[in-house]
């Protein structure tokens, strides 16, 4: 059976496990090591089942447990050589095992773990190279992962388009942004094409990805200052209800807590 085990999400942090069978994958490391042992260790999970560490970019809360976590566990690394640059200049990479993210006509190529089919793909944030992923397990479950990302491209449509689990950026509620504390290049930098997206923008794809065949949902990387989760998730399910889908029935929705909280979604 596959899983989906958000471990953590936001802007304190940010790491997701995809596993099928005994093996499993990890999605960024964006907290300290030894809390991202605590995490897998609360789900029962070895770090030496990890076939692999897929990176999206080099923010901090993506990456801070990253050095510590994989040297210890000696497992490989995936990334853009953009991502890669920016990470080795800050020392993030020393004792890690990196391998970098192929592509041909500014198209990444798919490669495979021993359990899984990764095609990387190209998002829209205020970095050189951020990457996100959709992930093929050996049963066929397709889970697609696109947070931090300004819009959604064609290119991320496409990869998010047929997947069985999506777990995608709802980060802010723009009303909240504008109006919250936050300073003005701040907000511009988060509304803009390289920066979060919002509820509303999240919401809007979900209809067209359900009927594509998606009938998971996992909204991930909330802010904490400029959205709540039951926000997010009754503006998800009410563009739902709006195209006559049906919770439960027609799709699962859940949101990625901050900490894991024994959330795990089965597909």
């Amino acid at each position: 059976m596959a899983k989906i085990i958000p471990l953590f999400s936001g802007s304190k942090g940010n790491s997701y496990f995809i596993g099928c069978g005994s093996k499993g994958i990890l999605i960024d490391a964006g907290r300290s090591a030894k809390q991202l042992c605590e995490a897998l260790s609360h789900y029962n999970i070895n770090p030496d089942c990890l076939e692999a560490i897929l990176i999206t970019h080099e923010h901090i809360d993506h990456i801070k447990g990253l050095r510590v976590f994989a040297s210890n566990c000696h497992v490989p690394v995936y990334m853009s050589y953009g991502t890669s640059e920016q990470l080795a200049l800050d020392g993030h990479l020393k004792g890690v095992y990196t391998e970098y993210l192929r592509k041909d006509n500014d198209v990444y190529s798919s490669f495979n773990t021993e359990s899984f089919n990764i095609q990387p793909f190209k998002t829209s944030h205020d970095t050189p190279e951020s990457t996100c992923y959709r992930i093929t397990d050996k049963s066929g479950r397709i889970t697609a992962l696109a947070t931090d990302l300004g819009y959604i491209s064609d290119t991320v449509k496409e990869n998010l388009l047929g997947s069985d689990a999506v777990i995608l950026e709802s980060n802010h509620d723009v009303g909240m942004l504008r109006n919250g504390p936050y300073p003005y290049l701040l907000k511009r930098r988060i509304l803009s094409d390289t920066g979060h997206l919002s509820n509303d923008d999240c919401s809007e794809i979900l209809p067209q990805l359900v009927k594509g065949g998606t009938t998971r949902f996992l909204l991930a990387h909330l802010s904490r200052e400029n959205n709540y989760p039951d926000l997010a998730y009754h503006c998800a399910a009410a563009k739902l209800q709006e195209h006559g889908m049906i919770c439960d029935k027609d799709y699962m929705l859940s949101i990625a807590p901050e900490d894991y909280n024994g959330t795990i979604i089965y597909m």
